[in-house]
């Protein structure tokens, strides 16, 4: 019998797990589709919001940004084309994976040598004035499911040859009785491990809420998908779909300043950049080129991006630093 989260480690980084087989380039072949994905308008708002911390910072030099969770460096690449390093002493490197006691095996090459971006496998311990970012990250940690009971027991899920079992648990969550919810204790762990290594800024971008409470009234916060395609049972078929969660930002280090993606967009300046996008290819849509297709792509990316039923709702949260 195992408890959820030993269950989920299993089924995504285990030997057979979703990842391992997948490789660290698995978010990028085909099973979802993240923002860095939908172009590199993304990148391009993200390269406006670190302008102003490493200015803030007194533009160090080099200056060091991690993605954590990187996939194929899809956001570090668009970051860097917006800002080649002949512009910016930034140091871009994305991190394999989280959690470095788990193995991943099917590695992609290393980026190092093209000159856009590095990679390692896992974040040093010494992040001082670092920035650490991470899409869709904290969703795929390991977490644990609590349920209150209507007899006023608490229970939590295990799984045992393919069925739920519930046992009897001390863990308590501020949820309704009759309601289950998450229990973010390894997300947790990894921000606070993050922050005890004193980064300038955590930035983390996510679907969630604010509060365990709201989670488990509104239900769906469990996920499973593979190409595209929602799921269903968690339990059915293990290691062949990605298991995530929903966020609850109240379980978190407190002090997170946390907004939503559209919101965040528009305060480092996607309105500007589609503005800019639109007028270059009014210039040029009677003989366009590349640039000017890419210019009016971003039209198309920011409704992407910004759409309240879909990426705009995500959350960026802001983790406090050290």
């Amino acid at each position: 019998m195992e408890r959820f989260d030993t269950y989920m480690e299993r089924c995504l980084y285990g030997p057979d797990g979703f990842y391992t087989t997948h490789g660290v380039a698995g978010r990028g072949r085909g099973d979802f589709i993240t923002s860095p994905e939908v172009g590199p308008l993304f990148g391009a708002v993200l390269a406006n919001a670190l302008d102003a911390w490493w200015e803030s910072a007194g533009r160090p030099d080099p200056w060091t940004v991690y993605d954590v969770g990187c996939g194929p460096n899809t956001l570090l690449k668009a970051i860097r084309k917006a800002r080649p390093a002949d512009e910016r002493p930034w140091r871009l490197i994305g991190v394999d994976r989280a959690r470095p006691d788990v193995p991943q095996t099917g590695a992609a090459p290393s980026d190092s040598a093209t000159g856009v971006v590095e990679r390692r496998s896992e974040l040093p311990e010494d992040l001082t004035g670092a920035v650490v970012l991470g899409n869709e990250l904290l969703d795929n940690l390991p977490f644990r499911i609590i349920e209150r009971g209507t007899d006023g027991r608490w229970r939590e899920v295990f799984v045992e040859g393919g069925e739920e079992q519930l046992m009897p648990t001390d863990a308590r969550l501020d949820i309704a009785a009759g309601a289950r919810a998450p229990l973010l204790s390894e997300a947790t762990r990894w921000c606070r491990s993050v922050i005890a290594r004193r980064p300038s800024h955590v930035c983390l971008f996510d679907y969630g809420a604010a509060t365990t409470a709201e989670l488990a009234k509104r239900g769906g916060w469990l996920r499973t998908y593979r190409k595209h395609q929602r799921g269903g049972d968690p339990l059915a078929e293990p290691g062949r779909w990605d298991i995530t969660v929903d966020v609850a930002v109240d379980q978190l280090p407190a002090g997170a300043f946390v907004e939503t993606q559209a919101g965040f967009l528009r305060r480092w300046g996607i309105d500007t950049l589609v503005h800019e996008g639109r007028e270059h290819w009014r210039a040029n849509a009677a003989r366009p080129d590349l640039q000017a297709v890419a210019m009016r792509s971003r039209i198309s990316e920011a409704e992407a991006l910004t759409d309240p039923d879909g990426l705009g709702s995500w959350l960026v949260i802001q983790l406090p630093s050290s």
